[in-house]
């Protein structure tokens, strides 16, 4: 982000960027600190959280998730190993992570011991089927796995979803890493425009965004990386 002020020794970010950030100069999308958001044992308190500050609950079901540092979730990770993915709990970029279904028993075993040495660092969850679009490879078009990052806006006019996302694709035959630093590559998403005539559907609100429109209040949906 900012080389003078986090690591002098790296290459990456611009210098002067914290200090132009403090003065309210420049804006930062994702301002730092929230990279809390990141921590994927924070995933599992999710529907926690949205009761707590909402009152409500989530529209979409979490997936579930074990965190390694309580003994019983760590039993069963340690039992079914072979069915899991297992994650560090700071980790990204699909490193440091395990797909039970696809690994070699030596990965296996790595893991187990690296679980059993620092249960706190980890967390598991089910194997997802994640859903395949046809992909250009190297014998013409063949099904790969691929995953969808929406992405959600929060400002003084309260909080918006972005009309499309990011769809990630995992290039390797059968890989269900999508990670771009593991391979994969993304894919165009196409946004189904809805009819700009009709303002109210189920009870809720529609607004337009960048020619889109998108309806507000009514039936809403809320990992592998």
């Amino acid at each position: 982000l900012d080389p003078l002020v986090f690591r002098p020794d790296s290459a990456l970010g611009v210098p002067g960027l914290i200090a132009a950030y403090a003065a309210g100069n420049v804006a930062i999308m994702n301002a730092p600190g929230n990279g809390i958001a990141d921590d994927k044992a924070i995933y599992s308190y999710m529907p926690d959280i949205v009761k707590f500050y909402s009152g409500g609950e989530c529209k979409l079901r979490n997936v579930e998730t074990w965190r390694c540092r309580e003994p019983q979730a760590l039993k069963f990770v340690l039992d079914n190993l072979e069915d899991v993915v297992v994650k560090l709990v700071d980790g990204s970029g699909g490193y440091g992570m395990l797909v039970g279904p696809t690994a070699s028993k030596q990965e296996i075993e790595d893991f187990r011991a690296a679980l059993i040495a620092e249960p706190h660092r980890y967390i598991a969850q089910p194997t997802l089927a994640l859903s395949t679009v046809p992909t250009m490879a190297q014998g013409g078009l063949s099904p790969r796995h691929v995953d969808f990052r929406p992405f959600v806006l929060s400002g003084a006019k309260g909080v918006q979803v972005v009309p499309g996302g990011l769809t990630r694709v995992a290039l390797k035959e059968g890989s269900l890493v999508v990670n771009s630093s593991q391979g994969g590559g993304t894919k165009d998403s196409f946004v189904l425009m809805a009819d700009q005539s009709q303002r109210m559907n189920a009870g809720g609100m529609s607004q337009t965004m960048g020619g889109m429109t998108q309806t507000l209040g009514a039936q809403t949906s809320g990992g592998t990386a």
